[in-house]
């Protein structure tokens, strides 16, 4: 039982976190990695898709009715990242995803330099690239960031949520609004493998998911009513986060190497 209030606890923060700008991963993961150690790391990745599912639903709705979207770049998007996270997620318990780690911690630094110092980033929509070739460039991204979502995980949203800002030239609230739904979608592909292969533990996910919803809730209404800059800061937070995290991950890597 208390390790079912754990998890439901680190739900609700992270369907807070990830309804504004990504990464509930990075406290719902860890927690329920620390928290259920005696299972496989593939289990548990399953497991966690049920709740993060459930709150991003309840996110991507909330964004759908009240911010307007190019249904073409979505759905676009959104294809190519659902079957780039059925390749991630049948590759996860196959592969090390050791060698993406530092290359993921060296972005994160970049990413969090240039939001801090360029105030105006993700404030308002401005056209980065041509109309004509911002599907080409969505579909690219979603491939690798479905892909990343599948195999890894944590940080999805912030990462989709930079690209939308930064290549695709949408303010951090539209960002916010394809990111959830796109989001959305790597994780149907994944609930779809994991569950097909019995890597979920509906005793703890369903229950899981019912915090996570409502922290979802709570954080999506949160940022429709404080807009773009509340979402930045929050955002600027999250990648602070996934920094340390990510930092921890390499320092362990590197030290297992040493030792060896």
């Amino acid at each position: 039982m208390n390790e079912l209030i754990l998890l439901c606890c680190a739900a609700f923060a992270a369907g807070f976190i990830d309804a504004i700008v990504g990464g509930g991963g990075l406290v719902q993961t860890p927690a329920t990695l620390i928290i259920l150690p005696h299972y496989p790391v593939a289990t548990l990745l399953g497991t966690i898709k049920i709740p993060s599912f459930s709150g991003t639903s309840i996110a991507a709705w909330q964004y759908a009715k009240r911010v307007k979207l190019d249904k073409r770049l979505l759905t676009g998007v959104s294809i190519c990242a659902f079957f780039a996270a059925l390749l991630g997620s049948s590759l996860a318990s196959k592969l090390s995803n050791a060698i993406f780690k530092p290359v993921i911690l060296i972005l994160l630094i970049g990413v969090a330099i240039y939001t801090y110092s360029n105030k105006k980033f993700g404030q308002r929509e401005h056209e980065l690239i041509e109309t004509k070739n911002a599907l080409a460039y969505g579909i690219s991204f979603g491939l690798l960031l479905g892909f990343y979502d599948g195999f890894i995980g944590p940080g999805t949203g912030s990462f989709l949520i930079l690209v939308f800002v930064g290549v695709l030239g949408q303010d951090f609230l539209h960002a916010s609004a394809y990111a959830k739904i796109t989001n959305l979608a790597t994780n149907v592909a994944s609930i779809i493998y994991f569950g097909s292969t019995g890597h979920i533990l509906y005793h703890y996910a369903i229950p899981m998911a019912v915090f996570n919803v409502c922290g979802s809730f709570l954080g999506a209404r949160l940022a429709l009513l404080k807009g773009n800059r509340f979402i930045r800061i929050v955002f600027l937070i999250v990648v602070t986060g996934m920094i340390i995290r990510f930092a921890w991950d390499v320092a362990k890597i590197l030290m297992t190497e040493w030792t060896e």
